[in-house]
């Protein structure tokens, strides 16, 4: 295939992942809409009803997840990033700052009261911490002008905020495959959510190290 047709696909496809993982997460968020105490994933987290922290960290999570999820493709798509490089800044500012200050610090609280014990709540604090971390580290680097690492962290800190689609996909994978315990479950993807995404970023970066990043479409 020619070199332009291929990336022509790869933009398709990218595109398409997109919209299906969007509307995958359009449907979640709206299983909570109107706002009530009973809705879908609350059924059984209803011990935790009462506790004002948890409940802000739940909502504040359900309904900013998608918009982390979109803001952060965009600064992977070729298109946005040079002809529109003004939208990428802003889209970026709007991703960092809502990982930094609102999403992240949510997802650590809610890690707190995880369900499957302590080895649930470990893969969810070590998530969110990795998540905030990248996301602050890619920040930093774009302020100090070091461009090619802001990429490098940044491709960290998404692969991490996608977790919250694979997490997704192997829980339903495992189910449908292999029948386990609910809870078994539920610690197993807790941690395959994002070890491998993580796995998958670094090969990602390393592989492509020699590409040039755009210094004009940095964040600052």
């Amino acid at each position: 295939m020619h070199p332009t047709s291929k990336k022509a696909v790869l933009q398709w496809l990218s595109w398409a992942a997109l919209a299906f993982f969007g509307s995958l997460m359009l449907r979640i968020t709206l299983q909570y809409w109107p706002i009530r105490a009973d809705a879908a994933f609350l059924q059984i987290k209803q011990q935790y009803i009462g506790i004002r922290h948890w409940e802000i960290a739940f909502w504040v999570h359900v309904f900013t997840s998608m918009f982390v999820l979109l803001a952060g493709f965009t600064q992977f798509a070729p298109g946005i990033l040079r002809k529109r490089p003004a939208l990428h800044r802003w889209m970026g500012r709007a991703y960092v700052y809502n990982v930094l200050l609102i999403t992240g610090p949510a997802s650590l609280i809610m890690a707190c009261y995880a369900n499957g014990g302590l080895t649930s709540r470990i893969a969810f604090g070590t998530l969110g911490i990795l998540w905030w971390t990248a996301t602050f580290l890619g920040l930093r680097r774009a302020l100090q002008g070091r461009w090619t690492s802001h990429r490098h962290w940044m491709i960290r800190s998404y692969a991490l905020t996608l977790s919250a689609l694979t997490l997704r996909a192997w829980k339903y994978a495992l189910a449908i495959s292999l029948h386990p315990n609910p809870m078994d479950l539920y610690r197993t993807v807790a941690w395959l959510g994002f070890i491998p995404n993580l796995i998958f970023a670094e090969w990602w970066i390393r592989r492509n190290r020699k590409t040039p990043s755009l210094p004009h479409t940095a964040m600052p």
